[in-house]
C-alpha cells in the first residue's frame, strides 16, 4: 500500500502498488518504483494497463488492474506487503513498461 499523488496534483489516495524495479536497482538505491493498482477494473485501459489475471494470490481483495502510473517511493513509504504477483502478471506488465517507456 503506497500512497500516490494524483498527477494534478490535486490529492492523494493510498492504493496497493507492484514493484517494477530490479533488486540491482534496490542494492544501489534507498528508493524503489512502483506502479499502481487499481479496483477499477470498469474502467476503460489504458495505454500499458494489465487486468491481473490472479489477483486473490497476488493478495489483493478484488479483481484489480495494474495500471502504467509510476512512482518512485523512498521503501520506508511501503506500509505492508500484500502478497506476490504470479510470473504471467509479472510477464504482462514487465511488457507493459517496456512499451510505456519506448524500451
Amino acid at each position: 500500500m503506497v500512497g500516490f499523488v494524483f498527477s494534478d496534483e490535486s490529492g492523494k489516495k493510498v492504493r496497493p502498488a507492484v514493484v517494477i524495479s530490479s533488486a540491482a536497482y534496490h542494492r544501489g538505491r534507498q528508493e524503489v518504483i512502483v506502479a499502481a493498482i487499481t479496483s477499477n477494473v470498469a474502467r476503460r485501459r489504458l495505454f500499458c494497463d494489465h487486468l491481473i489475471s490472479d489477483w486473490k494470490g497476488a493478495g489483493l481483495l478484488f479483481p484489480s488492474v495494474a495500471t502504467a502510473i509510476f512512482r518512485t517511493i523512498k521503501r520506508t513509504m511501503i506500509d505492508r506487503k500484500l502478497g506476490t504477483m504470479a510470473t504471467p502478471d509479472v510477464e504482462a506488465i514487465d511488457q507493459g513498461l517496456r512499451k510505456a517507456l519506448g524500451l
